[in-house]
């Protein structure tokens, strides 16, 4: 007789690929349409003449707008299903990249930036918790963390094409802030293909149907889970009950001081190259161009030791370093350093940024139940974009205010705190299923009557 394995227990195959294909291709459009701004914005200002307080208020568009479409969009994810809402953020992507080409004024450009950021903050809860719900246990740290791989290769891609498109003249501006339509659509059509996540189905009692979509892709003699499953209501303040508030608090507080100031420095990198000394013609973009590239570096030994080491230590260390680099970078910013030596320093920082930027969508897919994985998730990229859009909106008013040096101590500073709080707070959930994981926040037990976790709603 065939034993009866569970969705966890499958080993990683040919579908779980082509999820995190589809899955990982919203994270590679959510950096592409970060990315492109710095390079548009660098040929816009000039041609709309526009004051440091407008460049701000364009890059800071998209961070409010991720706010918006994480809180919303995370909770619709729970409440109406992530394949629903996966269709829908493609449509946004598409509609709203293509009036970008046609814009007139910052005005309007402000007001586009701000839908497609709505659209971006939704993606994040709807690509993670579909992946996390497919992932098998085993590998869930490292597929999750590969979505975040993703988002650098679109955000890389972003200042390649940038940088060939400079070559079309005053408009290129429009040609890049456009582009990101062309891959939207083409993942736009890939993702009808998807099922609906088999654990969403099981939180609102369609246990049968979720079944049936396991085995059709699975086989059978694959059901979705040993634990018992309830019918249960997506209620957005449940985040801050029965334990999960400490999580909830966790979560945006090492989010936030994550993205606030690697947005910041990301947004405007061509112009931080330029305070360096290297605005020298089109040097500051390939130069922003290779360092985008190599700081997937950070990614691939992360996604292996995230699950080899553990996730506490792949956090923790790296907001660290990150710290230490960038106050060698305040500190040797008015030696007149070569730029292989400035480069190799923002590559050290980039590589050991991105690689704790994975437990973005790792932790609150994991420390959160079903019912409110898609809202966790949501909330957390809203909250960390507060951060992000005004360390976005006040870094180029402390550059040129304070200089290159005081601005790299103040996001120094940043990520020092989250060292910090990191080192208190991180739970660790290797090798754990999802059951176990969102069990975490239940009261310790005495020895011999510890809580099963079969027996918990994953």
């Amino acid at each position: 007789m065939n034993k009866v394995r569970t969705l966890e227990e499958m080993p990683l195959g040919k579908f779980h690929y082509q999820m995190f294909f589809y899955t990982g291709g919203g994270a590679f459009i959510d950096g592409y349409i970060i990315g492109i701004i710095a390079v548009a914005l660098a040929v816009l200002q000039p041609q709309f003449d526009m004051s440091l307080t407008v460049v701000g208020m364009i890059a800071m568009a998209m961070y409010v707008g991720m706010f918006f479409g994480g809180i919303i969009g995370g909770y619709l994810t729970d409440l109406i299903g992530r394949k629903t809402m996966f269709l829908l953020d493609l449509a946004v992507f598409v509609l709203a990249s293509i009036p970008q080409f046609f814009v007139n004024d910052p005005v309007q450009l402000i007001i586009l930036r701000f839908i497609l950021g709505v659209a971006v903050g939704a993606d994040n809860p709807i690509s993670a918790t579909y992946m996390a719900e497919f992932a098998p246990r085993k590998q869930r740290g490292a597929l999750l963390g590969g979505l975040i791989a993703l988002w650098y290769v679109g955000y890389g891609a972003s200042f390649l094409v940038g940088y060939w498109m400079l070559g079309l003249g005053e408009d290129s501006w429009r040609w890049m802030l456009a582009s990101s339509a062309i891959p939207a659509l083409i993942l736009l059509l890939g993702r009808l293909k998807m099922p609906e996540s088999p654990l969403w189905l099981a939180s609102k009692g369609k246990e049968k149907e979720a079944n049936a979509i396991i085995q059709g892709v699975f086989g059978k003699g694959v059901v979705l889970s040993e634990s018992l499953e309830t019918k249960e209501k997506t209620s957005f303040m449940d985040m801050f009950k029965n334990g999960y508030g400490k999580w909830t608090l966790f979560i945006a507080l090492f989010w936030t001081l994550q993205v606030a100031p690697a947005f910041a420095i990301a947004t405007y990198i061509p112009q931080v190259l330029g305070e360096f000394g290297f605005a020298d013609g089109n040097k500051e973009y390939l130069g922003s161009a290779i360092m985008s590239l190599f700081y997937l570096v950070g990614l691939l030994p992360a996604v292996f030791l995230v699950e080899k080491i553990g996730r506490r230590p792949v956090l923790i260390w790296p907001f660290l370093v990150s710290a230490v680099v960038l106050v060698i970078l305040g500190i040797t910013s008015s030696w007149q350093m070569s730029f292989a030596f400035t480069i190799s320093l923002f590559v050290i920082y980039g590589i050991f940024n991105t690689s704790m930027n994975i437990h973005q969508w790792i932790y609150p897919n994991e420390l959160f139940p079903t019912k409110i994985r898609g809202t966790a998730v949501g909330f957390g990229t809203g909250v960390s974009r507060i951060g992000a859009s005004l360390s976005t909106f006040l870094f180029p008013l402390i550059l040129s205010t304070y200089g290159i040096a005081v601005t790299m101590y103040c996001c120094a500073a940043l990520f020092f705190i989250g060292f910090l709080i990191s080192f208190v707070m991180a739970p660790e959930t290797r090798n754990m299923t999802l059951a176990e994981t969102s069990a975490l926040n239940k009261p310790s037990r005495k020895p011999g009557n510890e809580p099963n976790p079969k027996r918990e709603t994953v």
